[in-house]
């Protein structure tokens, strides 16, 4: 077996494809999902504030305001849902 064509073929096998993106720290992607990550804390966080509530280590006045974020949490999910779908209804209405 030739050196070179091996050297060749591991060299091929670590390009990324053209079509692949660069890999980028600061993409928007990344900022996407710390969104998530705090999307879910703060579920998690209502939750737990939920579960001591019910059995009577929390004070009523921390579950209204751990449900209240929650809620604010879920409604801006569900608008930029809304938000990101009609965008992409648009797209397909465009003529090509």
């Amino acid at each position: 077996m030739d050196v070179r064509s091996t050297l060749a073929s591991l060299t091929y096998a670590k390009a990324r494809p053209a079509t692949a993106p660069a890999p980028q720290a600061d993409a928007a992607g990344g900022g996407f999902g710390a969104l998530l990550g705090s999307f879910a804390d703060t579920l998690k966080a209502g939750e737990d504030t939920a579960r001591a509530a019910m059995t009577g280590s929390a004070d009523p006045n921390a579950l209204v305001q751990a449900l209240a974020t929650s809620q604010l949490a879920v409604e801006t999910a569900v608008t930029l849902r809304d938000k990101v779908v009609e965008a992409y209804q648009e797209i397909l209405r465009m003529p090509v």
